[in-house]
């Protein structure tokens, strides 16, 4: 089959992609004082509130989005300087390894250790042991909720206060739920990009996209184990009117399971997590787009943590899309529902 990433020219087209999201540099903050450091060993930027405080501010640990492949510090600067200025927390972005080069587990092991280094010196950085907070959207909300499971479990570690999952991609066992068949064709995230994603960051090539958007990746009694999480059936009727048709997944192929039997754990699909774990996870905002094929993603995982007892703040955008929060004052455009995306998620922070 030869090397797919030559094959397609996708190693162009990664590089042309990385480029022209790279944002731009941006100049000093009046109110913030920015620093560009390393949290074992992993690239961040520290936003830290230049007013005084009167005691330890809140922490947040912030992981981009771009499909595990793009996005740095630089994309995202805008976002988290309006969430450091206007919550006035500290933010650590952090500059996890992209896939291709780096695949599963690298970007989480990034984003953990990061965390755990934060945790480690939460003085030095001026943060409350008691408000530390992890934050992403798409593959940085998938990298937040993998980071959150694991922390959760910890006790050599202060707790984590919240995750903020900003429309999360949290499985791939299924790119057939109702919010993949009605916003297939929807930009920023067509559903053929989210299965090419996710099979980026797990071997770092592209094979099998095609059985693994038919479902004949995943053998009939995993399909069956974890039906109980990863349905339509778990799904609210509102979100199943327009556009929605039963689909029988098509033929189990072992080989192309033996290929991506890693969607099974956890780190790479949070929404697989066993009940045990769930239920020790901090409290949750989750936002969700109605015209994104993550949606889904965000519903169902709603429902298992609301099932386990886990507070859940739940913001859905009606006329949201997929990645609309890192438009947010992007090259001089905007969306209003992004902007009011970016504050319900500083909301949140506030009541913390």
């Amino acid at each position: 089959q030869g090397r797919i990433l030559e094959k397609t020219g996708l190693c162009s087209q990664i590089t042309f992609g990385r480029y022209v999201r790279q944002g731009r540099k941006l100049g000093l903050d009046p109110k913030l004082f920015i620093q560009d450091l390393q949290f074992n060993e992993v690239p961040v930027r520290v936003y830290q509130p230049k007013a005084t405080s009167d005691g330890p501010r809140r922490g947040i640990l912030f992981f981009h989005g771009g499909g595990w492949v793009f996005g740095s510090l630089d994309t995202y600067e805008k976002v988290c300087r309006y969430l450091s200025r206007e919550s006035d927390s500290v933010v650590v972005s952090v500059q996890y390894r992209l896939a291709p080069e780096h695949k599963y587990p690298a970007a989480y092991e990034d984003c953990l250790n990061a965390t755990q280094h934060l945790l480690q010196h939460l003085q030095h950085y001026g943060v409350d042991p008691a408000r530390v907070i992890v934050c992403g959207d798409s593959a940085g909300g998938n990298l937040a909720a993998a980071v959150s499971q694991t922390l959760a479990a910890r006790s050599d570690l202060p707790k984590l206060r919240a995750q903020i999952l900003i429309y999360p991609g949290l499985q791939a066992l299924d790119f057939n739920l109702p919010s993949y068949q009605q916003n297939r064709g929807v930009p920023l995230l067509f559903r053929e990009r989210a299965a090419f994603f996710a099979l980026l960051y797990l071997n770092g090539d592209a094979l099998h996209m095609q059985e693994v958007l038919e479902g004949s990746h995943i053998p009939p009694d995993l399909r069956l184990k974890y039906r109980k999480w990863v349905s339509p059936d778990n799904i609210p009727e509102e979100f199943k009117v327009r556009g929605v048709k039963p689909l029988r997944p098509t033929d189990f192929i072992a080989e192309v399971y033996e290929t991506v039997k890693r969607f099974c754990e956890p780190n790479l699909c949070p929404l697989l997590a066993e009940d045990s774990v769930v239920h020790q996870l901090p409290e949750s905002f989750i936002l969700t787009c109605e015209y994104d094929v993550l949606r889904d993603d965000g519903l169902l995982y709603k429902k298992r943590l609301e099932d386990n007892g886990v507070r859940v703040t739940w913001y859905h955008l009606e006329d949201g899309f997929h990645g609309i929060i890192s438009l947010y004052d992007y090259c001089g455009f905007s969306f209003p529902s992004g902007k009011r995306g970016l504050d319900s998620v500083v909301n949140f922070l506030k009541s913390l």
